[in-house]
């Protein structure tokens, strides 16, 4: 003969047993592990945002990079500008409103990630000064070799902080 089954209403819970051990030793040290985690996120967090602040000339740089390199013969007259202001911009704040020629070169060469084309600072000083005639001379080849090292310089310079 079979038992018959026993309604729904007659179940009941079972009460939880009691744990052999106590949990409380070993929680303390999660909860020091999750202090210690929680803190070094946030230190991370606040260092990062720091440097996006901190980075933003760089941002609005780039930016403005792109929309000299479809200005024409306008943008090739403004990027020796967007250079000399990027320069002024950084967060050391060098003195290289008066630098020209040479040392212009020297300083974009020092802060550069990699080499500088020869005559770099020369082109971008026919670019701010020679006759619109010579500026339009330049092959397509020159001026795309122009934008891509500005966009690197703009992209990598070293700032010393």
């Amino acid at each position: 003969m079979t038992t018959p089954a026993p309604a729904i209403d007659q179940l009941r819970e079972l009460a939880p047993g009691v744990p052999p051990f106590s949990y409380l030793p070993q929680t303390w040290a999660w909860l020091v592990l999750a202090v210690l985690l929680s803190a070094a996120v946030l230190l991370w967090a606040a260092l990062r945002w720091r440097r996006w602040r901190r980075e933003r000339y760089r941002r609005e740089a780039l930016q403005r990079l792109d929309q000299l390199a479809a200005g024409g013969l306008a943008g090739l007259r403004e990027l020796p500008e967007l250079l000399k202001r990027v320069a002024l911009s950084m967060p050391d704040a060098p003195p290289v409103a008066s630098l020209a020629g040479a040392q212009w070169q020297a300083f974009l060469a020092q802060r550069a990630p990699q080499p500088l084309p020869e005559g770099f600072a020369g082109t971008l000083h026919k670019l701010a000064y020679a006759p619109d005639a010579d500026v339009l001379r330049l092959q397509a080849q020159e001026v795309d070799t122009l934008f891509s090292t500005s966009r690197r310089w703009i992209e990598g310079h070293h700032v010393a902080v």
